[in-house]
């Protein structure tokens, strides 16, 4: 009954983040890597965790999710290089997410994108390393940019009562943050980027963090102390430890970069089309033009399976065959759904079988089981 992995050695490769030692303290069960940074998974149990962030507020240690610092007056044109979002649009106040793509259309990061000052961005990345093609099309094209990783960590406040327990130590203003907005919110007389954003299906904020070696060491105790704040002023919302629950952001259709998108995608192939407004300024623009005159031949799509009766513990794509045995595609995220009441699943699948419905037979390590094409997301 699938693949037992054995456990993950942690050294100094493996980034801490401000909060390794409070997570540790809250009883973290389960790591992942990420952008070689501790991510926590699992705290009281997968389906716990889940039931806990349908109701009441958690505090996540997002700090993997790291911002790539472009400065200087050549900022916009690269940012607008990576992408083919068109970024004219981006106001001063906006969290724009944008796929970034290679000079093939490809896939490289699906970040959050962030103007924090003049001819200053943060893309705030996904698990690849995006400071390093910064770094690259700076070079090839002559730009006046300094690409940095600065010691910014988010710090995500999710579920129900998230606005609530901000308000209490941000103030009333919290209340006025859009979706995809921000505003700079002082904390200990320091001011923070608070954005109402983050990787879940309910509403919640990431909190912009200085660490330690934030310009030079300035902010030593600042995140610690914030977490512990957090956590006084929640006490009777009943506020916990938390973490991106993979139960939650597949049942509404947020892709994981790395299992149910990556780096053989195109966005369009991603269901990202409607961020290509820019294509005339990406470095992957005249690669995508076919696919955005002419639509994409396979998408990433929702999976529905008949039954239960199988290991739901993904390490490597399930291929997805129709019933005479013909490749249609592979499935790169699986989880069990209270909403839906049967396990569902993220893949990849041929134009031919995109009408939902479809039946499907997918070859799981437990042998081959049967389902069925569904709309994304599975709820609201």
């Amino acid at each position: 009954m699938g693949l037992q992995l054995p456990y993950l050695s942690v050294s100094k490769r493996t980034r801490a983040t401000p909060w390794t030692e409070q997570v540790t303290q809250a009883g973290v069960q389960a790591y992942t890597v990420y952008n070689q940074m501790l991510l926590p998974t699992v705290f009281r149990g997968v389906m716990e965790d889940y039931l806990h962030l349908q109701e009441h507020v958690q505090v996540w240690d997002v700090a993997c999710e790291r911002q790539v610092q472009l400065k200087g007056p050549d900022a916009f044109e690269l940012l607008q290089l990576m992408t083919p979002r068109d970024m004219r649009k981006m106001r001063d106040d906006r969290c724009f997410y944008i796929p970034i793509c290679d000079a093939d259309g490809k896939l490289l990061n699906d970040p959050v994108a962030l103007k924090t000052g003049e001819d200053t961005y943060w893309v705030s990345i996904a698990s690849t390393d995006i400071l390093l093609y910064a770094k690259g099309l700076v070079i090839g094209r002559g730009l006046d940019v300094e690409v940095t990783e600065p010691d910014i960590n988010p710090l995500g406040i999710q579920g129900p009562k998230s606005e609530e327990l901000m308000r209490r130590v941000f103030g009333g203003e919290v209340a006025d943050i859009k979706f995809f907005r921000f505003k700079w919110l002082t904390f200990q007389g320091v001011s923070l980027v608070v954005a109402r954003t983050g990787f879940s299906g309910k509403d919640g904020f990431e909190i912009y963090v200085p660490g330690p070696s934030y310009e030079e060491g300035r902010y030593l105790k600042l995140a610690t102390d914030l977490w512990d704040v957090l956590f006084e002023k929640g006490a009777d919302l009943n506020v916990g430890p938390g973490c991106p629950n993979w139960i939650d952001f597949n049942e509404v259709g947020l892709f994981s970069f790395g299992n149910t998108i990556g780096y053989e995608h195109t966005p369009y192939e991603a269901g990202l089309g409607k961020y290509c407004d820019g294509l005339e300024t990406c470095v992957g623009g005249a690669a995508l033009q076919h696919q955005a005159e002419n639509g994409p031949s396979r998408m990433v799509k929702g999976i529905i399976f008949d039954g239960d009766d199988f290991a739901l513990k993904l390490h490597r794509d399930w291929p997805v065959v129709d019933a005479d045995g013909n490749d249609k595609g592979y499935i790169g995220g699986v989880a069990p759904s209270v909403h839906v009441g049967r396990p569902i699943g993220i893949g990849t699948l041929d134009k031919s079988v995109w009408e939902v419905g479809t039946a499907l037979i997918v070859q799981t390590p437990d042998g081959p089981r049967s389902a069925k094409v569904a709309e994304l997301p599975f709820r609201p």
